[in-house]
C-alpha cells in the first residue's frame, strides 16, 4: 500500500505518536540537565515581566527599539566569541579591538583624511582581522594559552586605542563626521523596507527549514515530524509580526503640539541578521563550520581523522577579528564617535552574551544565534535597570548572577550528557 493510500486517520495517529515522542524526549532531556533553550526563554520572560511590572515604559514601542539598539553592539561581541569559545578558546581583548577598528573607521573619514567611507570601514575591518590573527599565530606558534595572549593583547591594544585617538589632538574624543558610518545606528529604515525585509527573511528562514529536513528524510536520517517544523516556522512568523509592528509604529516626541515622525526599523538591525545568517550558514553548511564544532569536541580524535587543526584555529581567530570589527563600526556610530575611554565592560559583556545564550565554555558546543539571546539578555538588563534608575553596582552583579547561572546550566549539561553515554 502506497503511503497516498493510507487511511487518513493512521496517518494522523502517526503524526501524533511522533509529536508525543519527540516531547517526550525533550521531557527526558531536561531530566538529565540538557535543558536547552527552556531556561533561556524563562529567564527572559521573567525578566521582561519584572521590569514591565515595575516600570510600564518598557514594554513602549520607544523603549524596546532602543532595547534593540542597545542590544546590537553586545550581540556582535558575543558572535565575535562564539568562534574561539567552540574550540574551548577565549579572545579577552575583543572589546578593545573591536572599538579600535571602529577609531580606525572614524579617524580615516574625518576631516583631516578624507576617505571615502567604504575604504575606511574595509580598513577598519582589516585590521582588526589581522589582529585576530595575530593572536592566533602566537597561540599556535609558540603554543600559549589563548588567555594569556589576548589578555596581553587586552592590555596592548588599550595602549594602542588611546595613543591613536589621543595623537589626532581632538582632545581624546573624535566625533563621527561621515554620514554613511553615523546612519548605521542612529538612522531608520521605511515601514515599507522594515516589512519587505522580514518578509523576505521569513520566508528565506522557512524554505532552508523546509529543505534541510526534507534532505534529511529522503536520506533516511531522524528528522523531527513535520507538525513540529510547523509550529516553529508559524511562531517565528508570528514573533516578526510582531517585531515589524514595533519598529513600525511612531516613536516621534510630541513637539510644539505635533508629535513628530519616527518609524522603521535602524539599520543596525539587518546588519545583526546577516551576520547571523551568515555565521549560521558557515557553522551549518560548510566542511569548515563541521570541523570547528569536531575540534572542540575533541582535538585530538580531529587530528587523528585528519583535520589541520592549526589551520582552522587560526581561521577562528581571524573570524572573531572580522566580526568585532563589525561590532566596532556599530559601537562607534551609535556613540556618535570615540574617545580615550572606552568602557573595559565590553569584553565581559562578549563572553557574557555567548556563554548566557547558551554557548558551551567547554568547546564543541554552540551556535551564533545563541550570542542573539544572550545579548537580548544583557540589554534587557541594562535598559530595564536604567529605566528603574538602578545604580550600575547592581546592573554588574545582576548580569553575574545570570553568567552565573548559565554557566551551572552549562556545567550541569556536560555531566548529565557524559553520565548517559
Amino acid at each position: 500500500m502506497s503511503s497516498s493510500e493510507v487511511p487518513n486517520d493512521l496517518q494522523f495517529k502517526t503524526s501524533r505518536d511522533q509529536v508525543f515522542t519527540q516531547v517526550w524526549t525533550q521531557l527526558k532531556g531536561l531530566r538529565r540537565g540538557d535543558s536547552g533553550m527552556v531556561p533561556i526563554v524563562i529567564g527572559i520572560v521573567v525578566l521582561v515581566a519584572y521590569f514591565q511590572i515595575r516600570n510600564s515604559l518598557f514594554l513602549s514601542a520607544g523603549n524596546l527599539v532602543n532595547l534593540f539598539v542597545q542590544a546590537t553592539t553586545y550581540v556582535l561581541l558575543g558572535m565575535a566569541e562564539i568562534w574561539l569559545l567552540l574550540l574551548g578558546d577565549i579572545d579577552l581583548s575583543v572589546g578593545y579591538v573591536s572599538v579600535l577598528g571602529g577609531a580606525s573607521a572614524v579617524i580615516l573619514t574625518d576631516t583631516q583624511f578624507h576617505w571615502p567611507w567604504f575604504l575606511a570601514i574595509l580598513t577598519a575591518v582589516l585590521v582588526t582581522t589581522a589582529i585576530g590573527a595575530l593572536h592566533g599565530a602566537i597561540t599556535i606558534l609558540l603554543r600559549v594559552p589563548s588567555f594569556i595572549v589576548t589578555l596581553a593583547g587586552l592590555l596592548a591594544w588599550e595602549g594602542v586605542l588611546i595613543y591613536i585617538v589621543d595623537a589626532q589632538g581632538t582632545g581624546g574624543t573624535i566625533a563621527v563626521h561621515e554620514k554613511v558610518l553615523y546612519d548605521l545606528v542612529n538612522t531608520n529604515a521605511s515601514p515599507l523596507v522594515t516589512w519587505i525585509f522580514f518578509a523576505v527573511c521569513v520566508a528565506g528562514a522557512s524554505f532552508l527549514i523546509l529543505t534541510r529536513d526534507r534532505a534529511r528524510r529522503s536520506s533516511g536520517l531522524l528528522v523531527q515530524p513535520f507538525v513540529i517544523t510547523m509550529i516553529k516556522i508559524v511562531t517565528m512568523a508570528v514573533v516578526t509580526i510582531v517585531l515589524v509592528l514595533v519598529f513600525n509604529a511612531n516613536r516621534g516626541v510630541v513637539f510644539g503640539g505635533h508629535r513628530t515622525t519616527l518609524e522603521g526599523m535602524p539599520w543596525a538591525i539587518p546588519v545583526d541578521v546577516f551576520m547571523l545568517a551568515g555565521g549560521t550558514f558557515f557553522l551549518s553548511r560548510t566542511k569548515a563550520g563541521r570541523y570547528l564544532y569536531a575540534i572542540g569536541g575533541n582535538v585530538e580524535a580531529a587530528r587523528r581523522a585528519g583535520v589541520n587543526v592549526n589551520r582552522y584555529r587560526l581561521m577562528a581567530f581571524m573570524l572573531t577579528g572580522f566580526t568585532s570589527g563589525i561590532a566596532g563600526l556599530l559601537y562607534v556610530s551609535r556613540l556618535g564617535g570615540v574617545s580615550d575611554n572606552v568602557d573595559s565592560t565590553l569584553v565581559l559583556y562578549a563572553v557574557a552574551a555567548a556563554v548566557i545564550g547558551g554557548t558551551s565554555l567547554f568547546g564543541g558546543r554552540g551556535k551564533i544565534i545563541h550570542a542573539l539571546i544572550g545579548g537580548l539578555i544583557v540589554a534587557i538588563i541594562y535598559n530595564g535597570m536604567g529605566l528603574l534608575s538602578i545604580t550600575a553596582s547592581a546592573e554588574y552583579i545582576a548580569i553575574a548572577v545570570v553568567l552565573l547561572a548559565a554557566v551551572a546550566v552549562d556545567s550541569l549539561a556536560r555531566r548529565g550528557s557524559e553520565v548517559t553515554r
